[in-house]
């Protein structure tokens, strides 16, 4: 093994690595829920936005992991 080679040195596991900072909701204040459940800003449910405070990090972090997911939030409305 050779110190200059820059392939010999270990690689850091993406599935252990620290989860992404993000901001403390998703919220962009484009609220509008008018034809179903889900918000037109952030792609959050009703339900989540009602509970978003008392849920768990690993619950937000679900929820952030499907709503970047399906293209939110969204700034532009």
């Amino acid at each position: 093994m050779s110190l200059n080679n820059p392939s010999s040195a270990p690689q850091a596991d993406s599935d252990s690595a620290t989860p992404p900072v993000r901001p403390d909701t998703p919220c962009v204040a484009v609220c509008s829920t008018t034809f179903d459940e889900i918000c037109r800003g952030c792609g959050r449910t009703v339900v989540e936005v009602a509970t978003w405070v008392v849920m768990d990090d690993a619950a937000k972090e679900l929820v952030w992991k499907r709503i970047l997911a399906q293209g939110y939030p969204r700034r532009n409305g």
